[in-house]
């Protein structure tokens, strides 16, 4: 019995001169966060980084500029490599965020410092992706309509979800990019509001549009959301009245009216003649 609790001894010495006290973190534990993103669309805002956490944590700590650092309290002491800072960003803010790389609650760490990475500055106003604008075709009085709905944004107030119009404001505009099915040469139009009329179109031809959000107060590809896929009005398959119209249906049954009596008369008028014939043939033979 002795033994085996001399054995047990040694065992746990062994295991404490191999792996450390459990209490401890020694120093280049606590690695640094690499590869620190943010990613927006249509204002849903993440802060991610990597690699996975092994025996520490992360803790993110974010400024506007000029102003102090704040936290998020779900992002303290996490194990997670990303960090949702939507609802604590104002969209016109320019933002830099850091990462802290802690030991875990209760261990020792030899840094005097956590060390961090800093993100690249980041302004929801100009740098979240303004996805794909959802729009209808209608036709009226031989015009192509479109009607182009604002995307939602993952903004709230009052209660109610904003969509971009309600942020962008006047600056928002669509461009529409369309051309005749079946055809590569394309043409573009920019509107203001969410309404857009076509009108000197090819009646019987079927044309294609796409459609996205633009914001020309923002730089370079920024300016621009993404494409909807394209979206085909239908082909009108006109009837003989919508081609040439009641005059000329009109007068063109006249005329084949016309043309019937007139083979019906002369087919009377020949029948007449030929029977007149055949009845003075017979009185002569007589």
């Amino acid at each position: 019995m002795e033994s085996k609790i001399v054995f047990s001894a040694l065992f746990l010495a062994w295991l404490t001169l191999v792996n450390g006290s459990p209490a401890s973190v020694q120093v280049g534990e606590l690695t640094k966060a690499k590869n620190v993103l943010w990613s927006s669309y249509n204002f849903k805002t993440i802060l991610s980084w990597g690699p996975k956490p092994v025996n520490y944590t992360y803790t993110v700590e974010f400024s506007r500029a000029g102003r102090d650092k704040q936290r998020n309290p779900h992002c303290i002491r996490s194990t997670e490599t990303e960090c949702d800072l939507t609802n604590e960003l104002d969209v016109k803010g320019v933002y830099t965020a850091e990462v802290l790389s802690e030991s875990l609650r209760g261990m020792i760490s030899d840094h005097v410092e956590p060390p961090y990475t800093r993100s690249k500055q980041f302004c929801p106003y100009e740098d979240t992706l303004i996805g794909i604008p959802e729009f209808k075709l209608t036709s009226k009085d031989k015009k192509i309509v479109l009607i182009i709905k604002d995307p939602i944004t993952a903004l709230h107030k009052d209660g109610r979800s904003l969509n971009i119009r309600d942020i962008f404001k006047k600056e928002l505009q669509y461009k529409i990019v369309y051309n005749k099915a079946g055809s590569t040469g394309k043409h573009l139009k920019t509107v203001k509001e969410n309404r857009a009329e076509f009108s000197n179109l090819d009646e019987d031809q079927s044309y294609c549009f796409s459609v996205a959000a633009y914001i020309g107060s923002r730089k370079g590809d920024k300016s621009l959301g993404a494409w909807s896929l394209p979206k085909c009005s239908s082909q009108e398959h006109k009837t003989v009245f919508d081609v040439y119209g009641p005059t000329v249906i009109g007068g063109a049954a006249l005329i084949i009216l016309a043309f019937v009596i007139a083979v019906i008369v002369l087919i009377v008028v020949c029948c007449k003649r030929a029977r007149r014939e055949k009845t003075m043939a017979k009185e002569t033979i007589v």
